[in-house]
């Protein structure tokens, strides 16, 4: 395969999944077009203050005061069915986790304080359900009682119920809760957009150990998912008993939950009881091994914040960051990159850092267009991919015909946005997963860097551009001299890791372990950056190569993804399957369910042509003998899946006319009037709005 130098040339020569016209315009004419705001793991965006609803709830839908907290369930099918305009507040949506994280007093609940919400959750089953359906789903869960009551053993599989095709993915993880919730008897699978209810053989199984009672509210429990939340069994003194319930326990859910068994504190002497204890276990993620001086005194200090930053690159606003409190960059955590010319709001987390320290620095990072705010103490710092998505509001001016296109432009873009809002658009990684130099991008340093080629990883992340400014003129005297240290002293300070890396060279020298020296000098999450931005390389030139080999068919040999509700892209292999030469005839699965592997130690590849093209691609890097990791700079890169379409979420649009703009038009490709488009969306992580922008107006933007 012919090597492209020009990543530019092969980001615009991606391919479309849409076939209509499409429109010109510009994006990112001054950063408040384009602007973002995260959306956490609860679906708040956190540019609003924590002690400020999300949205009004009167805004929406007005509901009988004297039940303050019933909106709620409705809220998660708001704009799906109708394509009302909504006002960036109301784009939210909440998940069914939403309701267990009401306070942070609330830890140590056990499950009982639960019970007014798991109501609420059942009410959503009135609420999406027809009253036939529902009738007929209580019906199918009384037989099932009946038959367990009646200790008559089912013969053959296991009797189904459906539900439906439920197309809004919100609904049907709204309809999967409200049902577990209200039988946790029951369990409920989707596929293809279908909910399928069937009897919880666990739950059956638990009942031979405890009472009904009990398995009933443990099953409620391990469905509410409630953080620091606890779940204990009656008082049991029999010991072998004990063991049997811990054993079935950890079997069936031990990587969910831990159990512990405790004496219970008001027994009679001589006749004590224990009672079985269910904790969540902690989502721990390892740290680095050097121990730190809060550790020996005790815990870590966490600060969580709201960082706004205007037309500034995220790293850079870290390293200013640091620098004014003293701490290094690796000391800050965040759950995912933001667009540089842009005004983004995104959650952070700063170790060895008081909220009051944070604060007092307000004022001054201000004159670096950067704004901390929901300032306050956590227990932990972030990973990345620790969101739900983003939201954009964004400005597309100087709208365009196409040459040669005789249609209403207004038509035009009203065609384009209802296409891609109806079938979505591929899910390649934008642009700026790549960096904007010309004759470097990040994908080269990953690549070298999978190679164990450390120098040549080195000489590429300071290669300088053809531009004659500070850091490029700092680049250029290290690529005639390689003299770190006077480079040092020409490198800008806000350059923070092109200097942590310069003194790092200039103190171990430009050896084979210097260069690994080097590489430490900046946190963990930056080296595996460059790694990650080769595997997303190869990965946009697989989808495009998948498209254009198969189309739209899901194949013999296509993978996909079985969990219809995933939104990211860690999920196991075990989501995984390999579509059979019989499926692929059916037309079992749709496109929308196809995966691509993002390249790792611990994944499968298609089984068709998509497969070879992988190795071909690889063994063309040097790459066919590479394990994914790199020992010597502790990356350890196991790979995951990508869905290859995505469909924006809440989308609105508006047009504007620019009455202001003094221009003739004598432009035959404009409309009589100017126009801007407002146009408004959500993403799943992980997905690039420009991508989407670009599907939209099918011109590079």
């Amino acid at each position: 395969m012919e090597e492209d130098t020009d990543y530019r040339i092969r980001f615009s020569s991606l391919c479309f999944f849409n076939d209509h016209v499409g429109f010109h315009g510009t994006i990112k004419s001054s950063p408040s077009d384009f602007i973002v705001i995260e959306i956490d793991e609860q679906g708040q965006l956190v540019n609003k203050t924590t002690n400020e609803p999300i949205f009004k709830i009167s805004e929406i839908q007005p509901e009988p005061s004297n039940f303050p907290k019933k909106p709620k369930p409705d809220l998660q099918n708001l704009s799906f069915e109708d394509g009302r305009k909504q006002e960036v507040n109301t784009l939210v949506k909440y998940t069914d986790g939403d309701q267990n994280h009401q306070s942070g007093s609330e830890k140590e609940d056990t499950i009982s304080d639960g019970t007014s919400k798991c109501e609420e959750k059942a009410d959503v089953l009135s609420s999406f359900l027809d009253e036939k359906t529902h009738e007929l789903l209580n019906h199918f869960a009384c037989g099932i009682k009946e038959k367990w009551l009646s200790k008559t053993e089912l013969i053959g599989p296991p009797p189904e119920f459906s539900i439906g095709r439920i197309l809004d993915k919100n609904q049907r993880a709204s309809l999967h809760s409200g049902i577990r919730q209200k039988f946790p008897f029951l369990i409920t699978v989707g596929k293809n957009s279908e909910i399928i209810v069937k009897p919880n053989l666990e739950y059956k199984e638990l009942c031979h150990l405890v009472s009904e009672e009990e398995a009933f509210d443990f099953f409620k429990y391990l469905d509410a998912k409630k953080e620091n939340s606890k779940f204990t069994f009656k008082p049991d003194a029999n010991k072998g008993h004990r063991k049997a319930v811990h054993h079935f326990v950890n079997k069936k859910f031990g990587n969910l939950v831990e159990t512990k068994s405790f004496s219970e504190m008001n027994c009679s002497a001589g006749n004590s009881n224990v009672v079985i204890t269910v904790r969540f276990r902690e989502k721990a993620h390892k740290r680095g091994k050097r121990p730190l001086p809060e550790c020996q005194e005790g815990k870590v200090i966490y600060t969580a914040f709201t960082l706004r930053k205007e037309n500034l690159e995220m790293f850079e606003a870290i390293g200013f960051l640091a620098i004014k409190l003293g701490v290094i960059p690796s000391d800050f955590s965040y759950a995912g990159l933001k667009d540089k010319k842009a005004i983004t709001y995104q959650t952070m987390v700063v170790r060895k850092v008081t909220p009051e320290r944070l604060k007092n620095i307000e004022k001054e990072i201000e004159k670096k267009r950067m704004n901390v705010f929901n300032i306050r103490s956590v227990n932990d710092s972030l990973r990345l991919g620790q969101l739900k998505g983003n939201h954009f509001d964004i400005v597309i001016r100087n709208l365009k015909k196409q040459i040669n296109d005789s249609t209403n432009l207004r038509e035009r873009i009203s065609e384009a946005i209802e296409n891609v809002k109806k079938k979505g658009f591929v899910n390649y990684y934008g642009p700026q997963r790549f960096g904007k130099g010309r004759k470097v991008h990040t994908d080269q340093i990953g690549l070298a860097l999978l190679k164990n080629e450390m120098a040549k990883a080195i000489k590429l992340f300071l290669t300088p551009e053809d531009l004659d400014d500070p850091v490029n003129r700092a680049k250029k005297y290290y690529r005639q001299t390689e003299d770190a240290k006077g480079t040092l002293s020409l490198m800008p300070e806000f350059k923070v890791r092109e200097r942590a890396l310069l003194e790092a060279l200039h103190r171990f020298g430009m050896t084979e372990e210097g260069c690994i020296q080097a590489w430490f000098s900046l946190p963990h999450s930056m080296r595996i950056f460059y790694i990650h931005a080769y595997t997303s390389k190869i990965w946009n030139e697989a989808v495009s190569y998948r498209l254009a080999t198969y189309g739209a068919r899901v194949v013999e040999g296509d993978l996909v993804c079985l969990d219809e509700d995933v939104d990211d892209e860690n999920f196991p292999n075990s989501k995984v399957h390999l579509v059979t030469e019989e499926e692929g005839s059916a037309d079992t699965y749709a496109i929308h369910q196809v995966v691509l592997p993002i390249l790792g130690y611990n994944i499968q590849y298609p089984k068709n042509k998509v497969g070879q093209w992988y190795h071909d691609i690889l063994s063309s890097d040097g790459l066919q003998t590479c394990r994914f990791k790199v020992p010597a700079l502790k990356l350890n890169v196991p790979g995951c899946y990508r869905q290859i379409l995505k469909h924006p979420r809440n989308l609105s649009y508006q047009l504007i006319e620019d009455h202001d703009i003094d221009v003739k038009m004598k432009d035959p490709h404009l409309d009589e009037v100017a126009l801007s488009l407002l146009i408004s969306f959500d993403l799943d992580s992980s997905c690039y709005a420009t991508v989407c922008l670009k599907e939209i107006m099918k011109h590079d933007v």
